[in-house]
């Protein structure tokens, strides 16, 4: 069982009314999501920006959430499942899916990922409340299927996506793809700077929508090729990968699909070569 890290009982109230703030002030536009990219900084920073994907989830349609986050502690070339059966969360308990983990762990394409590393990693863990808020309304409904995703080639991206595809397939399936965008600064050890853009910050939202239009046209090649280029420090690029290969292979079967940004961010706006910040991006993947 997961403990719930850092927040006090008394804390929790005040973390739904925030959830329920941030939700309220996004446009439901691309409705209901069948996939959804947002970040998982803390709150205080991303709250607002991840809360423009989420408003596009219907809790009517959804009955189960995979959640597939980059792996941040440990070296992992595949993809990793949890030992547990629930994560706590400061609004109820969400209930890991074993039939679908079950299924998972037949294919052989998976590591367990020690208890450890699934308390360590927030890339996971930062979705947990705002899809248990989201969910509310049909919360006896709903399991999640957390996936840990490695540092996969682009022949593994392709293998999980071809698996994944049957998942994202369903209507009653969402994906949740944990990412942040563009970490700049000398202590991400990344300060690409295009001075034709004007101030830093300036060019590093260049670089991050130059990334996101081409997520946007669902096709794992173009990105792979823009990563190479660019190096731009998108934590998320694998568990993104993986949902570009899964929607490659179900429009390959006539199955049409969009995906849109609806929300950019950054947590501050870099003037000079000593500044650092993280950017954040939300968007939905529709089939039509």
């Amino acid at each position: 069982m997961r403990p719930v890290s850092g927040q006090s009982p008394s804390a929790w109230p005040q973390l739904s009314a925030q959830l329920e703030g941030w939700l309220s002030q996004a446009q439901t536009s691309k409705r209901p999501a069948r996939a959804i990219i947002a970040p998982h900084a803390g709150y205080t920073y991303c709250g607002s920006c991840a809360a423009h994907a989420y408003k596009q989830v219907d809790p009517s349609v959804t009955r189960r959430v995979f959640i597939l986050g980059p792996s941040h502690h440990v070296a992992l070339s595949r993809c990793a499942l949890s030992t547990v059966d629930l994560y706590r969360t400061p609004l109820y308990d969400l209930h890991v899916d074993q039939k679908v983990y079950g299924e998972l762990w037949k294919t052989g394409m998976f590591e367990r990922m020690s208890l450890q590393t699934d308390e360590d990693e927030h890339s996971i863990e930062m979705h947990l409340p705002y899809t248990a808020k989201i969910m509310e309304s049909h919360k006896d409904d709903l399991t999640i299927v957390p996936v840990l995703v490695g540092a996969l080639s682009e022949s593994k991206e392709q293998e999980f996506g071809k698996l994944f595809s049957k998942y994202l397939g369903d209507p009653s399936n969402l994906f949740v793809i944990s990412s942040d965008f563009c970490h700049w600064g000398q202590r991400f050890r990344y300060t690409y700077y295009d001075e034709s853009q004007g101030e830093i910050y300036r060019s590093i939202e260049n670089l991050d929508k130059m990334g996101m239009n081409i997520v946007e046209q669902l096709d794992p090649v173009p990105f792979g090729n823009y990563l190479k280029k660019y190096h731009n420090t998108i934590c998320g690029r694998h568990p993104i990968g993986v949902l570009l290969n899964a929607a490659t292979e179900l429009q390959k079967n006539g199955v049409n699909m969009s995906f849109s940004f609806l929300n950019y961010a950054q947590s501050s706006q870099c003037r000079n070569w000593q500044d650092s910040s993280v950017s954040y991006a939300a968007g939905a993947l529709v089939v039509h």
